[in-house]
């Protein structure tokens, strides 16, 4: 999870940073201003190679892990994922207890005043915190039902 997280971070930060990897490749991903599950994926065909691909290679090398772990381990990172970009915030949703890295984090870097914060994926928030790209967020009771994430003023 370390070695994943570790990769994606600089390298999704780096994508926001280089105005041309920003507008020609990871845009693309942006374009969904307003995340939801299936979005999680939705993706320039050389960012999914750069981020998950060799990402995942990487991840799996380092680890060692067996032909069994990576399955396991690479299911549960997509399934993570797609939770991150749904959207809901779930009673019970197992990820939110987990993970602080979770879909109210994720909300925040898709919001327009949010895409220079919170880059960490798919599991900690590690990185973000240590190089002083986190922002905190608060979860607003909506008057028509659920939760809204705002990004909290300094």
């Amino acid at each position: 999870m370390l070695v994943m997280d570790t990769w994606q971070y600089f390298v999704h930060r780096y994508m926001h940073q280089n105005k041309f990897l920003y507008r020609h490749i990871h845009s693309q991903h942006h374009r969904l201003v307003v995340p939801y599950a299936i979005g999680a994926l939705y993706n320039h065909p050389l960012e999914g190679l750069l981020l998950d691909t060799f990402g995942g290679v990487l991840s799996f090398l380092v680890a060692g892990m067996t032909a069994r772990t990576a399955v396991i381990f690479f299911c549960f990172a997509v399934v993570k994922t797609v939770d991150d970009h749904c959207g809901l915030w779930l009673p019970g949703n197992i990820f939110h207890l987990f993970f602080q890295n979770n879909t109210a984090y994720h909300d925040i870097h898709h919001q327009l005043q949010g895409t220079k914060f919170n880059y960490s994926q798919p599991f900690f928030s590690i990185w973000d915190k240590l190089l002083g790209t986190y922002r905190p967020y608060r979860l607003v009771k909506r008057p028509e039902g659920g939760f809204e994430a705002r990004l909290m003023k300094d």
